[in-house]
């Protein structure tokens, strides 16, 4: 039998631990804002109602469209936005599809629509642009399911999608992530699997190069801010260690998927366990959608 000896078995014990203490500290520095000063403009004088947040200067900046869960505003996720942009990232988010029965297929093509805009126009005093190949679209809830949508739409493909928290929608956002190709992450919480909205497993399940995340002690519905008409429909108020921990692991996995920052691979690596995640693999356990019933009526 193979023997490792004393000294190699310290030496990785001593790389582990240096590994750990140094992705913990940048997940700490990401919660915090980056060292941008942030703009806010209007997607309106394109023609789309919505907004864009973007560092004060740069250019060839990563960009990406951010698409809103059911019943919530863009104005709800203002700090989260403002907060990519501190870190050098582009920002757009459509606010369309604010209905009781917004379309999925709608909101979609409207991040398109949006990343073409924060892509195809010079932002700001003329100071700031967007690099045609550092592009991604993310959403929350009802947003990142339609992000699936936008993704599998396009004809030049963007360099990451990111659903957070996603949802059940019809057409159901499966179908299209069995198409992508596209690098991307699902971020989810303990025990979303057995709640009827959620289809964050499912996503994963169905999208082969995507990476699963389980959010320790997250909220679903916590990542918007302030009061929404959706939390009358037992969606969920804000949360702040929600907000802290997306904002964070989020941050990390675009500055190195769209901005190349090799400071933050291993918040794309599937391999790696994060700060503020649980391990994956006692969420994949399928669920049916009678489990998803009775665990309902449990509360």
């Amino acid at each position: 039998m193979n023997q490792l000896g004393v000294g190699c078995f310290t030496a990785a014990v001593v790389r582990y631990r240096h590994r750990v203490v140094s992705t913990r500290k940048l997940v700490a520095a990401l919660t915090r804002p980056g060292p941008h000063r942030v703009l806010r403009g209007d997607l309106a004088f394109a023609g789309l109602p919505g907004v864009v947040y973007t560092p004060e200067a740069g250019l060839n900046l990563p960009g990406l469209a951010f698409g809103h869960d059911w019943l919530t505003g863009v104005d709800r996720y203002s700090r989260l936005l403002e907060h990519l942009a501190s870190w050098g990232i582009v920002a757009a988010a459509p606010d369309t599809e604010r209905g009781f029965a917004p379309s999925v297929l709608n909101l979609a093509f409207d991040l398109g629509t949006a990343l073409d805009i924060a892509a195809g126009v010079r932002l700001g005093p003329g100071k700031i642009s967007v690099h045609p190949n550092k592009l991604a679209v993310i959403g929350h809830g009802f947003g990142g399911s339609a992000a699936v949508f936008a993704a599998a739409g396009m004809t030049v493909k963007p360099k990451a999608v990111a659903a957070i928290f996603p949802t059940v929608t019809s057409p159901p956002a499966e179908q299209p992530a069995a198409t992508l190709n596209v690098p991307g992450v699902v971020f989810s919480a303990a025990g979303d699997a057995k709640k009827l909205r959620s289809n964050a497993i499912e996503l994963f399940r169905a999208w082969d190069p995507s990476t699963l995340r389980i959010v320790s002690k997250a909220q679903p519905g916590g990542l918007a801010e302030g009061r929404r008409l959706a939390t009358a429909f037992g969606v969920g108020g804000p949360d702040r260690k929600t907000q802290k921990a997306i904002r964070a692991l989020l941050t990390g996995y675009l500055l190195y998927v769209l901005g190349g920052d090799k400071t933050y691979r291993e918040f794309a690596d599937p391999d790696v366990r994060l700060p503020k995640t649980n391990a994956a693999e006692q969420e994949m356990t399928a669920v049916t959608a009678e489990e998803k019933f009775v665990a309902l009526l449990k509360g």
